[in-house]
């Protein structure tokens, strides 16, 4: 019998590692190789650290990035990748045994694909890919693993301390903020922002805006890089001069009396790229999706994707101007599946308050949307929109988007905050999909997918305070906006008929109709444009004939 010691360093020599190289693609497309030119490493999205893999099938060729992997003959390997856009396939192939794929239809999320071979009793290498389908959406790469016995090609090395972050500079001031941007670091998955040597926040980007400063007043700024190996040193300090005192984004146009919603994406996830000045003009409300949480509770910043493809925040900025004169209201949306900003206390209420106005200011912004998903406290997010409605003033545009079961009592969170700043709120577009069957306001069961589910679950916010005028209908764009729940734009026309005229409802008839209704909502403008506008052409004529 071995001794305990012995024991234990033939354990560790024989610890399985992953055995792929650059499986983060943290050093662009080192030891991979695409067909056709077909893959490219993107900074947004990113499953870990700072990159990922974009390949963007043709007609004639499927995105097949691969790899080559040196293995133990015999050895059994997990292969696994986390994957998002377009179809997506992971394989091995030359295994000596039983070649190995598994795949996934589109997803707008990142989605582990997971599968194990067997190296044959001669083989030494195995190679492994990725590819997507002919003539179908790019789709997204991250974080690859070939796990199991070292073969004798080694693994990546740990990662070092990233280098310190270099490029520091301010760009754009308001009375209450400064906004940062900086040159990116190779092997960094974050960052800090230092205030007067005081770290105040972090991110993934490499742009900040820090908010809840003075009027008139000098700051000096540093940043750090960071990963799982430590903090780089601080960056060369730059100092930022806030604005004085004063400044307003300007009133927006009114929202006309029926409205339709969009959101419009801040990322890519594979459906149509937009620009703001791209988004359809039937939408009248213009959510910009999403906000971004910092270290502290309550506070929100902006960050512009690369992805989206401006060429600066001043273009970002000039495209909400172009809407706003075009009689277009843009809001900055918070939250989301993936966002959450949690605000449970008097100092997270008006840090938010704070840091919405701020934004307000910076882009100009008409309002915010509340999208949070993930439970909200009635008293202080109340508190927080009354502070932001102090400072923005009665031209502040105030949406929602609850999920059905926010909104089938009156005594929920979410409810109750729409009930406590009714006299501010602009529109409640609850969102009618990715939910399971709900209670409409007769008490009955609807399932979702029909027009009795819109229409009596609607009637619940219709009859339970809110005004016609604060209740839309909000649905996915198309099948690929939403896990489930979609519904024609034909079943959504029918849904507002009803409401507003008793005309083409299904077994649900409300009691009365409501003709002041708003009108109705969609994710996303992206997905709509990615369908050819369908639902916008349909809906959008719809909602701006109603009575």
């Amino acid at each position: 019998m071995a001794a305990p010691a012995t024991q234990a360093a033939t354990r560790a020599a024989a610890a399985d590692v992953n055995v792929a190289k650059n499986a983060g693609f943290e050093s662009g497309l080192s030891n991979w190789a695409c067909s056709a030119g077909s893959g490219a490493t993107v900074s947004s999205p990113a499953h870990g650290g700072a990159a990922a893999l974009k390949a963007t099938p043709g007609g004639q060729d499927d995105a097949r990035c691969s790899q080559t992997v040196t293995v133990k003959p015999g050895a059994t390997y997990t292969l696994s990748a986390w994957v998002q856009g377009g179809y997506a396939y992971l394989g091995a192939s030359g295994t000596g045994t039983t070649d190995v794929s598994t795949w996934t239809p589109d997803s707008s999320g990142w989605k582990q694909l997971t599968t194990s071979f067997k190296a044959g009793p001669a083989t030494t290498s195995v190679t492994v890919y990725t590819h997507g389908w002919y003539g179908q959406s790019a789709y997204y790469v991250d974080d690859v693993s070939v796990f199991g016995p070292d073969g004798g090609g080694g693994t990546d090395p740990e990662p070092g301390i990233p280098a310190t972050p270099s490029g520091l500079a301010v760009g754009a001031t308001t009375s209450s903020s400064v906004a940062l941007s900086w040159s990116g670091v190779s092997g960094a998955t974050g960052y800090n922002v230092y205030r007067g040597g005081t770290k105040v926040q972090s991110g993934t980007g490499t742009s900040a805006t820090v908010s809840r400063l003075a009027a008139d007043t000098a700051y000096d700024f540093q940043i750090t890089a960071t990963n799982s190996a430590g903090e780089s040193p601080k960056s060369a300090s730059v100092r930022g001069r806030t604005a004085p005192g004063g400044g307003d984004p300007g009133p927006g146009p009114a929202v006309p009396k029926h409205a339709l919603t969009g959101y419009w994406q801040n990322f890519n996830n594979g459906a149509t790229v937009q620009k703001l000045r791209d988004v359809q003009a039937q939408y009248d409300i213009i959510a910009v999706s999403f906000a971004d949480s910092t270290a502290t509770p309550g506070q929100i910043v902006f960050n512009l994707d690369p992805a989206v493809g401006y060429a600066s925040a001043a273009d970002f900025k000039a495209d909400i101007a172009a809407k706003k004169a075009a009689g277009k209201s843009v809001i900055i949306s918070v939250g989301g599946e993936k966002g959450n900003v949690t605000i449970n206390s008097d100092a997270s209420a008006t840090a938010f308050a704070n840091s919405a106005y701020a934004l307000m200011q910076e882009y100009g912004f008409n309002g915010v949307d509340i999208d949070l998903e993930h439970g909200i406290n009635s008293t202080y997010l109340t508190k927080a929109l009354r502070q932001l409605s102090a400072k923005a003033g009665s031209g502040l545009v105030l949406t929602m988007a609850p999920q059905t079961i926010d909104m089938q009592s009156t005594g929920s969170e979410y409810f109750k905050t729409a009930l406590a700043v009714k006299d501010i709120l602009t529109v409640v577009n609850m969102q009618y999909y990715n939910s399971g069957s709900m209670l409409g306001c007769d008490g009955k069961v609807y399932s979702q997918g029909s027009v009795d589910f819109l229409t009596a679950l609607a009637c619940i916010q219709l009859e339970g305070g809110l005004a016609p005028s604060q209740v839309g209908i909000g649905v996915p764009a198309s099948t690929r906006g939403a896990g489930s729940g979609y519904v024609s734009p034909s079943i959504v026309n029918n849904a507002l008929d009803c409401l507003t005229h008793g005309t083409n409802c299904g077994s649900f008839k409300p009691a009365k109709t409501y003709p002041g209704l708003r009108g109705a909502m969609t994710w996303s403008t992206n997905w709509d444009a990615t369908a050819g506008n369908a639902w916008s052409n349909a809906v959008g004529p719809h909602v701006h004939n109603l009575p």
